[in-house]
């Protein structure tokens, strides 16, 4: 039988029950540890970056930038680099929220035998997690497409700020990606620059845009962490795109637990033994209190 509980609105004592009753499952779960956590966009929203799907955005209608118009397309790379200019000074002042604090704690005590996120803006790291994969890269990370020199992101925006001064854009929406809604006439003159060492080179951020693979070694690395944990926790993911539901298919696929923590519903829910509806920050720290306090487990 299926554990499904949601928090909010008023509630009867029976959903306030069933709650309590789902979050202590959840956390004998975890405390068993050898729990790989696959977290998605919804995680990072308290920290101030909205999502694509969840609560904070369902009303978005941006498209995400795919690799082939972003290669193929000089204006269209020129509205994405003036965009994500302005995007990125909010990804880079986010901190990390009480969830990732939590899934530091939870790897800390020994509880998680991996950290797969499909998120690419660094705050696992930054909250003290160590050995994350970063499904689809890292925000604060350049890649010349051409001689492949990477760079770190504040040296990029140093340098499209020294080539456009006083450009200064009123900024709408920021999405988990970085790039923000601006309209056409807001980017017109943006000067974009090219790769530093070689002269004349693409730079791209690297991160894994729409229509673009995720490296093989990369998938291979998280089925591997899947197919040895004893569960497998969701966090903030809708799970929308396979990117992410495919662990939870190969999780389902070998009999392995499958927790699900995320404020609306996903595309993983048929597959999941506890569905958890609620806050991931106050959720999770919760979470940590209950289990990182125990020793774990042998």
């Amino acid at each position: 039988m299926i554990n499904r509980a949601r928090v909010g609105g008023a509630g009867s004592a029976r959903d306030h029950g069933r709650v309590s009753e789902a979050f202590e499952e959840l956390a004998r779960l975890v405390a068993a540890g050898d729990v790989v956590v696959l977290s998605g966009a919804g995680l990072s929203t308290e920290s101030g970056i909205p999502d694509y799907r969840g609560p904070s955005g369902a009303a978005r209608r941006h498209t995400p930038m795919t690799y082939q118009v972003f290669t193929r397309d000089p204006l269209a790379r020129r509205r994405y680099w003036a965009r994500s200019h302005l995007g990125w000074q909010t990804i880079a002042r986010a901190a990390p929220n009480d969830g990732h604090r939590a899934v530091a704690r939870l790897q800390d005590a020994g509880l998680l035998g991996g950290i797969i996120t499909q998120n690419v803006d660094g705050l696992h790291a930054a909250a003290g997690a160590t050995g994350v994969i970063e499904l689809h890269g890292r925000l604060d990370e350049v890649t010349c497409l051409d001689c492949g020199n990477a760079t770190g992101r504040e040296e990029l925006h140093r340098r499209l700020s020294e080539a456009n001064p006083g450009f200064d854009a009123q900024v709408a929406h920021v999405n988990p990606d970085g790039d923000v809604d601006l309209p056409d006439e807001a980017v017109t003159g943006f000067r974009i620059v090219d790769c530093a060492l070689c002269g004349t080179g693409m730079l791209k951020p690297d991160v894994v845009f729409f229509g673009e693979t995720v490296p093989a070694p990369r998938v291979a690395d998280c089925f591997a962490l899947v197919e040895r944990a004893r569960a497998l926790l969701v966090l903030g993911s809708s799970l929308t795109v396979m990117s992410g539901r495919r662990f939870v298919l190969r999780a389902a696929r070998h009999g392995i637990p499958v927790a699900i923590v995320n404020q609306g519903v996903t595309r993983g829910d048929g597959y999941a033994t506890l569905r958890l509806d609620a806050p991931l920050g106050a959720t999770l720290r919760a979470l940590a209190d209950r289990c990182a306090a125990a020793p774990a487990p042998v």
